[in-house]
Formats: structure tokens, C-alpha cells, sequence
């Protein structure tokens, strides 16, 4: 997990259909990168044992009483 580059920022907007030029993804970068560096010494170390991707099934799943 390393800190997003401004090239990284910008892709990514890109493709959530959002235009940035390169002082805003430069902003972006800067602003969330010690959040990055913070994590940075136990990456890798978490268990990974729930899907993201199942979040929404689980969040909107009716329970039945």
C-alpha cells in the first residue's frame, strides 16, 4: 500500500467519470497520502477474510422475524 501518485489520481478519476487536471489530483494525493503512510507498516498483515464486495448483499438482505 503506497501512497497514490498524481498519474494514479488521475486514472482513476478517469474512470469514475470525473475530470481532474494535475494540480487537483496533486491536492488529492497530498491529502490522502498520510493516511496511505500511516497504514503502510501493518499492510499486508490484516486478515482479509471479508469481501467488499459482499457488503451490499448483506447490508440490503431482508431478516425475517
Amino acid at each position: 500500500m503506497t501512497r497514490p501518485t498524481t498519474k494514479e489520481i488521475k486514472a482513476t478519476a478517469q474512470v469514475a467519470g470525473v475530470a481532474v487536471d494535475d494540480e487537483i489530483a496533486t491536492r488529492i494525493s497530498n491529502s490522502i497520502g498520510p493516511a496511505f503512510e500511516g497504514f503502510a507498516a501493518i499492510a499486508g498483515t490484516l486478515p482479509f477474510d471479508l469481501e467488499p464486495a459482499l457488503y451490499v448483499l448483506a447490508q440490503t438482505e431482508k431478516v425475517s422475524k
